[in-house]
């Protein structure tokens, strides 16, 4: 309402304005400035300075009654200029510099508009040298009443503190020449008639008094011609009119009203909003409610200190929080420039109350929206303002599921989007995307891309979501135009040119569908390559899940065979610490196809804000402080003839023994589920687990000997990702302390 920022200053020779940069432009050409006004080169200067090129038409209005020292009750809506109205006269006419006492007294209903009145009146009478004092409660009173002492000149106060000083005796009311009443209506509403009474009892009889109201109800008109001396009545619009000019929507609730308000806030997704209620504890709640959902959110009712009140607001109106809850006492006049939503929580108890209310948004001709959760009891109330205001709300359906999945599908959209849109990307990836957009298995594809880029992290919707829940709405990503823009169609194509065009595309398209049948019989092929390769695949496999099979020499395993072979590459590690053996390269056993060999999904170099972290390996220790700190301890599983010193032997060796369990990497499980079986249902002990490792298809735990039954019980019979845990002591080869037969787990023939 008050503060009025230089954008609203362009488009005043009409309250609606336009978005058509063309039309406000015009607006601003032929709207009056400063001109037309008497005002001092000091004030004229300030205002360029700021940036107010030219006056609203409540300021123009104004001007005249407020210098000639007429009474006025001006109505217009909030967020029209109303103090700079009165702020100009006082700081340029009213105000005599020469006379260190109080000449003029401003009441505004609440601490934060004094405040904001205050600030609006400074800015203007910099270079006057006006000096002004805020006087509310909750502030100190001895500071307040030295301020005064000092020589001030405009108070501006809240009726309760002003009244108190009054009576105190420390506000000398006997040269106050001007009194001005800001929001009035919002005063009388709240209760303040009797102390305003008492304020204008005491004041000079000769003094004049503006009047500033965004409703005119049978209230301020008594007040008018009881207090006021043959007042001019100055009428623009009321905020009625700017309630007509916003979006408003109705939800009807019948059950959990707090559960609704979430779904609501995560389809609309407001950029910021004031939340109404009707009493403090409710605000409380509500912003707890919306802060334990990860919404950056604070509360705001007369309870709340001064100081916390102060912090919350300016936080408010600098951009830093998302959602303020409150009441209509606390939010009375605030001036928030780029409120997008207003939500009433609590509806209103009168229609005065929604408009002023639903006036908070859609200020200096932007959009606004207003939100009202409907209650049974709050049917009547709607309706009051659908007659009173002609405001009709568009009722809609508490969000479903259905809306809440294309929500979070959006948040990972926008963080896909402001990962990788504003990066540099290579023409032959962007060429690459064009052909796999135009293959008929498009959808698939880039299904099965998002599966191995965001499946190993199932917490990536959540992470989505509290990043779009903990700031301001996204903004729409504008791709980069690439180069090849320059020779795009005209928007409208001649008639004539389309049949050339589709006979120049199907000559185009030949070649393309001879590439995708060649594509497609090379992956059959490959398809046909995989069973060729899968049973000697599956057969190097047996060997990690305990199955027998026979040795293909004798007193020697396989896999120490063919480790021996010269021309074999070594045993390679793959992500997350798992070993995988070498294929032997022969004329027999062909090279399986390349998507055979991908044993890990490919992830993006520069993708680092929410890249998933390295799973735990076959042979990480990831129980007790030390194995979380200390260096890793590599090993790797060896053949009876691998006799390398270099490398650690793997074993149950000392006080602990390993445990075969049936479960691996395939089916979804990790070291950290075993590990929390482990302790938290089974109720072992950090220093009774030495090491759990995750193979493909199994794992296996090395425990303390003492707790091995005990293990083995826990893990029998346990569920793990949905698969049933079988598990059983490994059989260790040449007695205690001997080595794991771990390829066989168990099953070794003595």
């Amino acid at each position: 309402m008050t503060d009025q920022n230089p954008t609203s200053q362009g488009a005043n020779a009409s309250e609606a304005r336009t978005s058509d940069p063309a039309a406000a432009g015009q607006a601003a050409a032929t709207a009056p400035t400063f001109d037309v006004l008497p005002l001092s080169a000091e004030l004229r200067e300030t205002l360029a300075e700021i940036g107010y090129v030219n006056p609203t038409p409540v300021q123009v209005a104004v001007w005249e009654p407020a210098t000639r020292g007429r009474d006025a009750v001006v109505q217009a809506r909030t967020g029209t200029g109303k103090t700079a109205a009165f702020g100009l006269p006082i700081v340029d006419h009213i105000v005599k510099r020469s006379a260190a006492n109080v000449q003029v007294l401003a009441l505004c209903p609440t601490r934060e508009l004094a405040l904001q009145v205050t600030a609006e009146i400074e800015r203007l009478g910099k270079r006057k040298g006006v000096r002004i004092v805020p006087v509310y409660g909750g502030a100190p009173m001895p500071r307040q009443i030295d301020a005064i002492a000092a020589g001030a000149q405009v108070i501006v106060g809240t009726p309760g503190r002003v009244l108190d000083h009054l009576r105190r005796g420390t506000l000398d009311p006997k040269n106050i020449r001007l009194l001005v009443l800001d929001e009035c209506d919002e005063m009388l509403s709240m209760g303040f008639e009797r102390e305003l009474s008492a304020i204008l009892e005491r004041l000079p009889e000769n003094r004049q008094t503006l009047l500033f109201s965004a409703t005119l109800p049978p209230d301020i008109e008594r007040m008018a011609k009881s207090k006021l001396k043959n007042p001019e009545f100055v009428t623009l619009s009321g905020d009625h009119i700017g309630a007509l000019s916003i979006d408003h929507f109705v939800y009807m609730v019948a059950g959990d009203k707090l559960g609704a308000l979430i779904r609501v806030i995560e389809v609309e997704n407001p950029e910021s909003a004031v939340v109404f209620c009707n009493t403090r504890d409710e605000t409380e709640r509500v912003a707890n409610a919306l802060q334990r959902q990860g919404f950056d959110a604070d509360w705001l009712n007369g309870d709340l200190p001064q100081s916390d009140r102060e912090k919350v607001m300016s936080a408010t109106r600098e951009g830093r929080l998302r959602f303020l809850v409150a009441t209509d006492v606390a939010a009375r006049g605030i001036d928030i420039s780029l409120l997008t939503h207003v939500i009433n929580y609590d509806f209103p108890q009168d229609a005065e109350a929604y408009v002023h209310r639903t006036g908070r948004t859609g200020r200096a001709g932007r959009t606004g929206t207003a939100i009202s959760l409907i209650a049974p009891q709050d049917i009547g109330g709607l309706y009051l303002v659908r007659l009173t205001y002609k405001i009709r709300p568009i009722e809609r359906q508490i969000p479903t599921e259905g809306e809440l999945k294309t929500r979070a599908e959006a948040d990972l959209v926008n963080m896909l989007a402001e990962a990788f849109a504003p990066k540099g990307t290579h023409p032959d990836d962007l060429s690459l995307a064009r052909r796999i957009l135009s293959h008929d298995a498009s959808e698939r594809i880039l299904a099965g891309l998002l599966r191995d880029h965001l499946g190993a992290r199932p917490t990536v919707k959540d992470e989505a979501a509290a990043a779009r829940r903990a700031g301001p709405a996204p903004k729409r990503v504008e791709a980069t135009p690439a180069p090849a823009k320059a020779e795009a169609k005209p928007a409208r194509e001649p008639r004539e040119e389309r049949p050339r065009r589709e006979e120049r595309e199907a000559r185009e398209e030949k070649p393309r569908r001879e590439e995708r049948e060649e594509r497609a019989a090379g992956e059959a092929r490959a398809r046909r390559e995989d069973r060729e390769e899968r049973p000697r695949r599956e057969e190097r496999e047996e060997r990690a899940s305990g199955e027998e099979r026979e040795p293909r020499e004798s007193g020697r395993r396989t896999r120490g065979r063919r480790e021996a072979r010269p021309e074999m590459p070594r045993p390679s590690r793959a992500r997350g610490g798992e070993e995988v053996a070498p294929t032997p390269v022969s004329a027999a056993d062909p090279l399986p196809p390349p998507k055979a060999r991908a044993a890990a999904p490919v992830r993006h170099a520069d993708f680092t804000s929410w890249q998933p972290p390295e799973e735990e390996g076959d042979d990480e220790p990831i129980l007790g402080d030390a194995a979380l700190s200390g260096p890793r301890e590599v090993t790797r599983e060896v053949g009876p003839d691998d006799t390398d010193p270099g490398r650690p032997q793997e074993g149950s060796s000392g006080d602990y023994a390993e445990v075969f369990v049936s479960v691996g990497r395939r089916d979804g499980v990790r070291a950290a589920d075993l590990q929390s079986l482990l302790l938290d249902q089974i109720g072992l002990d950090k220093a009774d687990v030495k090491r759990i490792r995750v193979r493909e298809r199994n794992a296996f735990v090395s425990v303390r000997r003492t707790e091995l039954t005990r293990a083995v019980a826990g893990l029998s019979g346990a569920t793990l990702a949905g698969r049933t845990v079988m598990a059983e002591p490994a059989r260790e080869r040449g007695g205690a302390g001997g080595e794991i037969d771990a390829d066989t787990a168990g099953v070794v023939e003595p």
